[in-house]
């Protein structure tokens, strides 16, 4: 028998033992108390089952920078023209950026998280250099966190000028990252998603792009990416992140949009962190909340996962790697329930991610996280340190934390 991990709590309150062999989860059985604790089980004390959490939208290569790369305007133009600056002066170097992520990754590795997918800058004078240094840190974490790479190539990737990026964004897909872009933000958004198409199926691999990241409702290119993927017959997983300006849109266009979506068989990524702090600054009246149509797309069957995209680097201030406080801003700033929202931090994202889902059910996989609360609606609210986070069978973090009023 392999490893027993005892004493923990489903959702639905029953406190049970689970038994994992060769990375999967064998039997979930009740408690027994009274038993014997071999030396290599784990006692969980009673703590929450949950599936692992997953963080589908970082940018990795940028985090932990908001010293270093200062955002005096707060908005997202600032935020790019900050970054290209000092990317341009060097600020940055291979071993530093390195450090910075592996230190990303602990942050992520100890709040439960055990899936990343990271868009890495390349392009333009950097070639592929980030997605280089992204990697070499995330290998020290194989075993613990799966880490995949999107190659974010700077604009344009279409027309003139576009020569370097192209070749850059080929290079990041030859050596098996995802196809990444904007869209939006290209001369021909159209030829653009075209491009991530065509370059999709010439290396065999999935597409994330950042679409609509923008309150303009006149921007809308998500029905553009789906009808091309319709059209094309793609058989890639392609997913869609922020969707901002769909959020701008009237419910009927939001249905109708999502109902294609659907179709296309196309995921979204929305991300409440980053998106809340860059959007809406120059509406000082009746802000917009900087989301995507949450509502509307889960009614039509897509697949919504969140994430919290930057994480304390010039485009979001702030920040603790932790999909719990996403979770939390999907519930005050979506008016999300908590199951959905917990959901749509660990078994979407990994849907989209192309990772079977952890329901605790024999032959899933055995990855999970136990943390000291009496539900997943308390589990958000008070995002509690002391967790114990289980990657195929086998404790790769754990928190314990003292508190005492003196």
């Amino acid at each position: 028998m392999g490893t027993v991990f005892r004493n923990g709590r489903l959702q639905d309150g029953r406190s049970v033992d689970v038994v994992v062999d060769d990375g999967r989860i064998a039997s979930v059985g009740p408690s027994d108390p009274t038993g014997q604790l071999p030396s290599d089980d784990v006692d969980l004390g009673g703590f929450l089952l949950l599936p692992p959490m997953a963080e589908p939208h970082a940018h990795l290569d940028k985090a932990l920078t908001s010293e270093a790369v200062p955002n005096p305007t707060g908005d997202l133009t600032g935020a790019i023209d900050a970054w290209i600056a000092a990317d341009e002066r060097g600020v940055f170097t291979h071993d530093d950026m390195v450090e910075r992520v592996d230190e990303a990754l602990r942050k992520l590795a100890l709040n439960g998280v055990t899936a990343v997918r990271t868009h890495v800058n390349a392009g333009g004078g950097a070639g592929t250099w980030h997605l280089d240094a992204t990697r070499e840190a995330a290998a020290r974490w194989a075993g613990k966190v799966d880490v995949e790479f999107v190659g974010l190539v700077h604009t344009p990737i279409v027309g003139p000028g576009s020569d370097v990026n192209v070749a850059a964004l080929r290079a990041c897909a030859a050596s098996g990252a995802l196809v990444g872009g904007c869209p939006h933000l290209e001369p021909d958004g159209a030829a653009a998603i075209d491009l991530a198409i065509a370059l999709a199926e010439e290396f065999d691999t999935p597409i994330d792009l950042h679409t609509d990241e923008t309150l303009d409702p006149t921007m809308l290119t998500l029905p553009q990416l789906a009808r091309r993927v319709i059209d094309t017959g793609l058989d890639r997983r392609v997913a869609a992140s922020h969707c901002v300006s769909l959020g701008m849109q009237t419910p009927d266009v939001q249905s109708d949009i999502a109902r294609l979506v659907a179709e296309a068989g196309i995921g979204i990524v929305t991300l409440p962190q980053t998106n809340l702090f860059l959007q809406g600054r120059e509406r000082p009246t009746a802000t917009p909340r900087g989301l995507t149509a949450i509502a509307a797309l889960r009614d039509a069957g897509v697949v919504v996962a969140a994430g919290a995209d930057n994480v304390q680097d010039p485009f979001n201030l702030v920040g603790r790697s932790d999909p719990l406080e996403t979770a939390a801003l999907l519930v005050m700033a979506a008016h999300v329930l908590p199951d959905d929202a917990y959901d749509m931090v660990s078994n979407a994202p990994r849907t989209l991610m192309g990772l079977p889902p952890v329901r605790f059910e024999v032959g899933d996989p055995a990855d999970f996280v136990a943390i000291d609360a009496p539900s997943v609606r308390a589990a958000i609210a008070d995002a509690p340190a002391d967790r114990v986070v289980v990657r195929t069978g086998r404790v790769v973090a754990r928190t314990e934390t003292t508190r005492t009023i003196c």
